[in-house]
């Protein structure tokens, strides 16, 4: 076999990206009228404000196509130029046959078959477990030059209860390359575990199993172990550079930025911050949490000069596994944060007040959302801290670097427009949207029976299941 040389690849990371999300979604408020719960239950008690959804027309596959082929559209992009592509999914609906080998009829056309990858599960975390196989895909000796993508995406629902309004649906589609204006950091701190808190059982069902309270309480610590697994290994990478003052990637920050730290970083260290968002509350909770991590590793810092020496005794002395639930801990680090988060997490969360939950793609939808909403100019040499979880339970932290000009991503996704071109509905249309695919959840031969109406023009929508469960997918008109 000749031995092709190439130029090792620099600067891996997103090239582009897309959203794609359903057109109709609900109040939040509408909805607790609706469900004749107390006012604020689900718009402050989960810090959400609309909550999309879809009926029998939509599945993940029309989600992926509906991604993947926006995105090569938008951006002109060679389905030959493609020699990758990494799914990350928990919406399923075939236990063999993966959302990967759906979007090839993409490539069909070009004359493409020579794609590598498939489909990543478990829960939230396949997005970025979709995200770094195709970094490494790239910056490995496999490579063989072209690009790659991630479809990332889920139709988030629940059975009928208190965990419904936690739901949501929404998709991404990157370009993952070299000489990138976003680069993933090499660090990564994981934190993995086996936990019941979020899982999917029952293969006859769209609905999870969900313990409420574990479910939190893992998130947490899965955040606690991952932030301290990255800044123990971001210092040990840091220190084996031998005193080189451009940090851990061997470049020098913008002047805009922040200087790359040389021992443990800390949340000073980062200008913006995106965390997977099951609901808004919970990413409160999480930015005010590694906030108290920070505290704990120097409570003497300036910026907890407002605690009391007695107050910070009180909270230093809780146990690790008690600090989870103790109050005192959540109220004073959510309070001492809030202005911190409003600046520094804010910005990411357009999508997830819009769209709810998008499991795979929240994460990656606050990303597109802070690239929406931050000038181009002002992202400019930024670090960014991305925080992944997925129930059951697996997690990451890790860093972004703005090395490029994001105004095509910006300009092309066109986000904030389009989330607010969504058609806001009646609650009872949710409703009944949810009873038509509990009904016929598995059915087969079926004929979705959703309006195509309700669909975003020219996008791909399920027209019919045949008796053997073949799916045949059609476009609604322009």
């Amino acid at each position: 076999m000749p031995h092709v040389e190439n130029a090792r690849p620099q600067d891996v990371g997103i090239l582009a990206m897309e959203m794609y999300f359903p057109q109709r979604c609900i109040s939040e408020a509408a909805l607790e009228e609706f469900d004749g719960v107390p006012q604020g239950k689900y718009t402050i008690g989960l810090g959400q404000k609309y909550m999309v959804f879809t009926d029998d027309r939509e599945d993940i596959n029309s989600f992926a196509l509906n991604a993947v082929g926006s995105l090569l559209k938008k951006y002109n992009i060679d389905p030959k130029s493609i020699g990758r592509i990494d799914v990350g999914t928990e919406t399923i609906i075939d236990k063999a046959k993966s959302v990967k080998t759906v979007l090839m009829q993409l490539f069909e056309e070009a004359g493409n078959s020579d794609i590598e990858g498939v489909d990543n599960v478990n829960a939230c975390y396949g997005s970025t477990a979709a995200i770094f196989n195709a970094i490494n895909w790239v910056e490995s000796s496999s490579w063989d030059g072209r690009n790659a993508i991630v479809f990332a995406g889920d139709i988030a629902i629940y059975a009928e209860g208190s965990a419904r309004p936690a739901g949501g649906a929404g998709a991404c589609a990157i370009l993952i390359g070299p000489n990138a204006p976003l680069v993933f950091e090499p660090v990564h701190g994981t934190f993995m575990s086996h936990t019941y808190d979020f899982f999917k059982p029952n293969l006859s069902s769209e609905y999870p199993v969900v313990d409420g309270p574990l479910s939190i309480s893992t998130y947490l610590i899965a955040l606690d172990n991952a932030y301290s697994r990255y800044r123990e290994k971001y210092a040990k990478r840091a220190a084996l550079a031998n005193g080189h003052t451009n940090g851990v990637n061997g470049h020098a920050n913008g002047a805009n930025g922040h200087a790359e730290p040389k021992g443990k970083p800390s949340l000073s260290d980062f200008d913006y911050m995106v965390y997977h968002s099951p609901y808004g509350k919970l990413v409160a909770k999480s930015h005010g949490r590694v906030m108290y991590n920070d505290f704990v590793e120097n409570p003497s810092a300036p910026e907890y000069s407002s605690i009391t020496p007695a107050d910070a005794e009180a909270l230093l002395a809780v146990p690790r596994e008690k600090s989870y639930s103790d109050k005192a801990i959540e109220k004073t680090f959510i309070g001492l944060s809030k202005s911190h988060y409003a600046k520094h997490v804010g910005p990411s969360m357009e999508c997830a007040q819009r769209c709810g939950n998008m499991y795979t793609a929240s994460l990656y939808g606050g990303l597109a959302s802070l690239l929406s909403t931050v000038e181009p100019k002002t992202l400019q040499g930024k670090r960014i801290a991305m925080f992944a979880f997925g129930s059951g339970c697996a997690s990451s932290y890790w860093a972004v670097k703005v090395k490029g000009d994001t105004e095509e991503i910006r300009t092309k996704m066109d986000l904030l427009a389009r989330l607010d071109a969504m058609k806001v509905v009646p609650c009872e249309e949710f409703v009944d949207a949810l009873k038509i695919r509990e009904k016929n959840h598995n059915s087969a031969p079926y004929t979705p029976s959703g309006s195509i109406e309700n669909l975003w023009p020219g996008t791909y929508y399920l027209e019919s299941i045949d008796d053997k469960y073949r799916r045949k997918y059609a476009m609604t008109p322009e």
